[in-house]
């Protein structure tokens, strides 16, 4: 009988939409103790395929939600929640414009790769319909897959936020886009460094759970693929990570990626618009999705949105309002990123990177021959220089419609080699990536694409150049310090609180209900350790802050705090610590926390330090960690090859009952890495597990 189910399951698999190019034979999954999947295959495709099966092993779930969010379904999962975000995908027409590209710019070895992941996919729902969410979310296709890499693009671009604020009618009141969360990339020559090796710090900073978390693997074919690092639930290859010649980092840039335009339209038909003197009509675009409300029950909602020359168009209370953005102009960002996974040198991977298919993001770079490389990336268009694309523009003129060309990529903000040695970028202005004389001039054509100007520092920017400052030449154990420093500069300041230094110089005097905790403030050491006593009163002043400034509309580039926002946020604090836990000086331990299951871990960290946390009120009062430090990877080359040291905030499966739910919750709460290598033969011979991609021991 056992033979017999056997064959019952090799048939099964041999019956699903598997490509020829990949031979499940040839496909190896091997578990390290901690469930990290290395994927060893004879192709790329193949490598592809089982990259597929373990991430649907491991994040079925979160998969399922994008695809079936790229798909237009998500409503029917999510109710009201997925219904938003189904409309808002198709609003921003992600769907028209991956079907309107896909054949023509989905080609060759890289087509081949993608619809191999997405026939992993499909093969592992055949196989597990118990996991299946939604009956009629499979297959997916390949331009599913890139819907959802537009999606990603856009988030990290903040475009979508402009949507938003047509949407809920409060375009009119600012444009500037939130400043999100950030991350960290530091590379360090071996110039500056006292064992003679080249550091790379891979740090991002992202939600620790949902769409946007952080999933390792590792990538090995025959075919020179041999790259470990860090992926989302539907990526096809490695977002940024190391191979055995380079390793890149990717932070978050702030610039104009997209543009909104207020319609002039016909006071006697209310579907004409003005442009360059004539009357245009907008097209009518209706789209429906299906809303789930309760059990089996759904029922279809539709929305009505219209299209100018501009892009997609809406009509609001507040007037029509056209909306542009760049991702659209391009869907090859999934295959640049697998041509940089299969990059070799320099050469290779600047190549990769002036594809332009990613929008947005800075890149920080490091090789074994000790190249270092910082560009804050963009594809923008040429824009004419005579309006302020800042704010919102007038939808009349072809003098703002953008064209096809886009800004020279010799003209982004970069840096290669600097003198002193390293290159850095912690979502700060791109002006400042390295020491002063080897930054990137800023020009007047920084006026059209729209970068903090030089100056804009953040808390860890400013942290970070006060500790590399300290060194001539650094030690892989300093560099560890710089990376988890969790300490605020001597001036405090973010670009949305340029003045934030103001709340540690309040006159307690002035205050006497809040003055123990005004003097607690002014003579904390600025640090967030486990054992420190003000960070808590500090996490919750500032939290208190910035949901005033949200809630008056002033937390935006450029903002500042004032003092009645300060004392405010002070009198908060005070009131929670002293109702919770009796006292004003708590240690941060006993504040916040790191969960999941049954697994609860005090954690350092507060926002925007370097080693950055984030954390919200949770049900038993305690502040939980929701973002910040994620997927940490630290890259070493020297003559012996490339180190690489990891951790990542959870484990490799978000499936409650998997025994790698929580197995690098310990290492990451103490700031400890696990290491790692791309040897294969080693992984072998440590791994716990090794089976095919059905599932069958070999």
């Amino acid at each position: 009988m056992r033979i017999l189910f056997l064959f019952a399951i090799l048939v099964l698999a041999s019956c699903t939409s598997k490509p020829e190019s990949v031979a499940l034979q040839n496909i190896k999954i091997a578990r390290d103790s901690y469930g990290v999947p290395h994927i060893f295959a004879k192709t790329d495709a193949e490598v592809a395929y089982g990259l597929a099966w373990a991430q649907c092993e491991d994040q079925f779930i979160t998969l399922q939600e994008l695809m079936a969010a790229c798909k237009g379904m998500l409503g029917e999962i999510k109710g009201k929640e997925g219904l938003v975000a189904d409309f808002g995908i198709k609003f921003m027409g992600l769907q028209e414009i991956a079907k309107a590209n896909y054949e023509k710019d989905v080609t060759g070895k890289f087509k081949t790769y993608l619809e191999s992941f997405v026939a992993g996919v499909n093969t592992y729902a055949e196989l597990h319909p118990e996991e299946v969410m939604l009956d009629d979310l499979f297959p997916i296709s390949g331009q599913d897959v890139i819907v959802g890499y537009l999606l990603g693009n856009l988030e990290v671009s903040h475009a979508g936020q402009d949507l938003a604020k047509i949407m809920n009618g409060t375009i009119l009141k600012n444009l500037n886009s939130d400043i999100p969360k950030g991350s960290n990339g530091i590379a360090i020559s071996k110039r500056k460094t006292t064992d003679n090796k080249t550091y790379l710090a891979i740090n991002s900073h992202q939600p620790l759970e949902g769409w946007y978390s952080w999933y390792e693997a590792h990538l090995v074919s025959e075919e020179g693929m041999n790259i470990l690092g860090g992926t989302f639930a539907g990526g096809i290859c490695i977002f940024h990570g190391a191979n055995e010649n380079l390793a890149w980092s990717h932070t978050v840039n702030h610039a104009d990626f997209s543009d909104v335009y207020q319609l002039e339209m016909n006071s006697e038909n209310d579907n004409q618009y003005k442009f360059d003197g004539e009357w245009l009509e907008l097209k009518e675009k209706k789209y429906t999705s299906w809303f789930k409300l309760a059990g089996p029950i759904k029922f279809p909602v539709s929305q009505t949105i219209y299209e100018s020359k501009y892009g997609p168009t809406f009509k609001t209370e507040q007037g029509v309002f056209a909306w542009s953005f760049v991702v659209g102009k391009s869907i090859k960002m999934a295959e640049q990123w697998y041509n940089m996974n299969k990059a070799t040198n320099f050469t290779e991977f600047k190549n990769a990177v002036e594809m332009r298919g990613i929008a947005a993001l800075n890149f920080i770079y490091a090789d074994k021959n000790d190249t270092i490389y910082y560009l804050s990336n963009g594809s923008f268009p040429v824009r004419n220089p005579k309006y302020d694309w800042s704010r919102i523009l007038p939808g009349n003129t072809s003098e703002t419609l953008w064209g096809k060309e886009l800004i020279p990529f010799d003209s982004l903000p970069q840096v290669l080699n600097p003198k002193d040695g390293w290159v850095f970028n912690t979502n700060n202005t791109p002006y400042s990536a390295t020491d002063s004389l080897s930054n990137f001039k800023e020009t007047s054509l920084n006026k059209v694409m729209g970068y903090q100007s030089k100056g804009l520092e953040n808390n860890r920017s400013n942290r970070f150049l006060e500790l590399i400052s300290q060194y001539d030449r650094l030690s892989y154990t300093d560099f560890k310090r710089i990376k988890y420093n969790n300490q605020y500069p001597s001036k405090m300041m973010t670009p949305k609180a340029i003045n934030l230094e103001d709340l540690m110089h309040l006159d307690a005097a002035k205050y006497p209900d809040i003055s123990d905790a005004i003097i607690q403030l002014t003579n904390w050491n600025r640090r967030s350790d486990l054992e420190n006593k003000t960070a808590a009163l500090f996490i919750v002043s500032w939290l208190e802050i910035d949901k005033i400034r949200t809630e008056t509309g002033r937390n935006v580039r450029y903002g500042t705090v004032t003092e009645e926002d300060c004392v405010a946020g002070i009198r908060k604090a005070k009131k929670e610590l002293l109702e919770k836990y009796g006292a004003l000086k708590v240690p941060l331990k006993k504040v916040q926390r790191l969960i999941r299951g049954d697994v609860n871990l005090p954690m350092a960290g507060m926002p925007d330090v370097l080693a950055a946390m984030y954390s919200k009120e949770d049900k038993d009062g305690t502040y939980k960690a929701f973002a910040g430090e994620s997927y940490i990877e630290l890259v070493r080359f020297g003559e012996k090859g490339v180190e690489i040291e990891t951790v990542n905030t959870f484990g490799a499966s978000e499936k409650p009952n998997s025994k790698y739910y929580t197995t690098e919750m310990k290492l990451f709460a103490t700031q400890q890495l696990k290491k790692m290598t791309l040897n294969k033969d080693e992984i072998l011979k440590n791994a716990v597990k090794v089976y095919a991609p059905i599932g069958i021991k070999k």
